[in-house]
């Protein structure tokens, strides 16, 4: 038989979904390897959900979503990020965030461009680029620079061939932030070299410094180069309603709309309609869910001190990435050993790229009460090695 697809064939499995599969067969286990929040929706969410099938409101919506849901996805981004897009020509609903970032790739490179990726940083990030035909250009992160992207790490990434950077903060898996301090030089290089930006926001709700989020969207002269990604899972815990939304530039959105109306025809239309519930008045539903993630950051933050796994203080996102070098084992060894001994599983941190060896992410969207038996088998885990 002819051979099948070589850039699919070559990619490989998720290393997070490698660990969440082995621990969902091990009886007694916990996994704190899936990013997900352990929050059930909101229920004044999920009401206007059955309210709209009570409706009879199950049919296609225009391949851009609906205009009243891109209303307040635009009127929420400027409220809180000084971020202004029009709602008819520049916002397009998704089927999560995933999509819109597999779509913003495919809508801009072309095969030879070069697309710079910062990481550690989300799994699906090199794959969509390989499978556009584009190259990954990585620039792997530092922890003593708390895992910020620098305006000399960029520059000397930046090549004639350059089209594209992917910006991914909060960030997942490390939980850093960048400041809008931090973003000025990077946006000014975007600038002078003509470079696209993915901003992937999906985690921009979860902050935990004093300075709340700042969109490089927002910053002079990077709205017209810049697409936002974010979405309803993680700040609103409807991970499986799977609703994200992109905000481009008008030129930027009509071609991925386009890719979406071939491949996906419109996002589901209960979730939307759920959706603009969520954003008319689920403020306060973030915070209560806020506050409770900074909680657990704060406990493990110290506990992973005591046992003596040295970590940087996460300001986004729920992940925490401390440092396994002292034990002698490479990530991989150290999580599943890890899962042998104490049925405990985390995900190694060369899953999210090579400067992520020697870390292991932990995800901290579980509740305290699992977190305390999880760091308990940590510490025993470690005590002898």
């Amino acid at each position: 038989m002819k051979p099948l697809n070589t850039v699919v064939s070559n990619m490989k499995p998720s290393g997070i979904r490698k660990f969440f599969d082995i621990v969902s067969e091990m009886p007694d286990a916990i996994s704190l390897g899936v990013g997900e929040p352990d929050f059930e929706t909101p229920w004044h969410i999920v009401d206007e959900g059955i309210y709209s099938l009570e409706r009879g409101r199950t049919y296609y919506t225009s391949n851009s979503g609906l205009i009243e849901l891109r209303r307040e996805i635009c009127n929420w981004y400027q409220r809180k990020y000084d971020v202004n897009m029009d709602p008819a020509t520049e916002c397009l609903i998704t089927v999560g965030g995933s999509e819109g970032i597999d779509l913003a790739i495919r809508a801009i490179t072309n095969p030879g461009d070069q697309v710079i990726v910062p990481e550690p940083s989300y799994v699906s990030y090199v794959p969509c680029i390989n499978l556009a035909g584009a190259s990954p250009v990585i620039i792997n992160l530092k922890n003593e620079n708390r895992f910020k992207l620098t305006e000399d790490e960029l520059k000397n990434a930046i090549t004639d061939k350059t089209k594209l950077l992917i910006l991914s903060y909060p960030n997942n898996p490390t939980g850093a932030i960048m400041t809008k301090e931090d973003l000025i030089p990077i946006a000014k290089l975007c600038v002078e070299n003509d470079i696209y930006v993915i901003s992937d926001e999906i985690y921009s709700e979860l902050t935990y410094s004093e300075e709340p989020h700042v969109s490089i969207a927002s910053l002079p002269g990077m709205k017209e180069r810049t697409i936002v990604i974010n979405g309803f899972s993680k700040a609103y815990a409807m991970t499986g309603w799977r609703l994200g939304y992109a905000l481009a530039p008008h030129k930027i959105a009509a071609l991925m709309t386009k890719i979406h109306q071939f491949c996906i025809m419109c996002a589901p239309t209960t979730s939307q309609y759920a959706a603009i519930e969520a954003l008319k008045d689920g403020d306060k539903d973030i915070e209560v869910m806020r506050k409770s993630y900074d909680e657990r950051r704060r406990y493990l933050i110290k506990r992973l001190k005591d046992i003596g796994m040295p970590a940087f203080e996460p300001e986004g996102a729920f992940y925490i990435f401390p440092s396994i070098k002292k034990f002698g084992m490479s990530s991989d060894q150290f999580a599943t050993r890890l899962l042998e001994d104490q049925k405990l599983a985390v995900v190694p941190g060369n899953a999210f790229g090579d400067s992520g060896e020697g870390f292991i992410r932990i995800s901290y969207a579980y509740s305290i009460d699992q977190l305390r038996e999880a760091l308990d088998r940590i510490e025993l885990f470690v005590s002898d090695k």
